[in-house]
């Protein structure tokens, strides 16, 4: 596997062990493929769940002092789930770094929710294995921070397109949301979708996707941030 891996491009933070870093970026189906030859991240996930549902857990516990223990589980369940940790992957470009085996590329897995939200996790663990904990929040926990601000006020929606709906019409009900693709490239296994969303005939955002859902949602996103309704990391 001849991948090279810029670590402190995807995630601002130098391993000293890099094979953890591989490891983490390994899917099962890429090991599967090779007969085991390579390790992938599946223990890797199972350590940086528990790992991120204890960093969440000690920043809402010092955050808010007054909040009862259900909140506080509300709250942390709320932030530790897999459109979160799919939202923080997206932002990373996780998917095009991910080694993935032939069938699992072929069927769209670097777009695969539950594949990049795995990712983002054994990445967690990965940390903490080469650093420990309080590197892992170092590195891991500002990006978290928009999210429990959102979901502390009511307003956590990761469907972006519905999010840029709502504020629209509470602007101005007259005013229309359209997308629009305008470019695609690749074979049909391996295709991009540019969009562009339109805010009646003004181009308010772009998106690029391996499906035109997918491409949707990114350019209601980069709307939003556009519109200073929501921040990018």
């Amino acid at each position: 596997m001849s991948q090279k891996y810029d670590e402190e491009q995807l995630i601002n933070y130098k391993f000293k062990n890099t094979q953890l870093l591989a490891q983490a970026l390994t899917h099962s189906s890429f090991s599967n493929e090779n007969e085991g030859e390579y390790v992938n991240n599946e223990r890797l996930e199972f350590l940086g769940d528990a790992v991120l549902e204890i960093m969440i857990s000690h920043y809402l516990f010092m955050t808010f002092p007054d909040y009862p223990e259900g909140r506080l589980t509300r709250l942390r369940s709320k932030v530790v789930c897999e459109e979160v940790l799919y939202d923080i992957a997206i932002k990373l470009k996780l998917g095009d770094r991910l080694v993935l085996g032939k069938g699992e590329e072929a069927t769209g897995g670097r777009t695969r929710k539950s594949i990049l939200a795995d990712a983002v996790e054994a990445l967690i663990a990965a940390v903490y294995l080469d650093s420990g904990f309080d590197q892992v929040k170092e590195v891991f926990l500002w990006m978290f921070q928009d999210y429990i601000g959102m979901a502390e006020k009511g307003r956590l929606n990761l469907d972006f397109k519905t999010r840029l709906q709502e504020i629209v019409q509470k602007e101005n009900s007259e005013h229309r949301i359209r997308y629009n693709v305008y470019k695609e490239e690749g074979p049909d296994h391996d295709k991009k979708f540019y969009v562009k969303a339109y805010l009646d005939k003004k181009v308010i955002g772009k998106g690029v996707g391996k499906t035109k859902k997918a491409s949707e949602q990114e350019a209601a996103k980069s709307a939003l941030i556009n519109r200073g309704s929501i921040s990018e990391f």
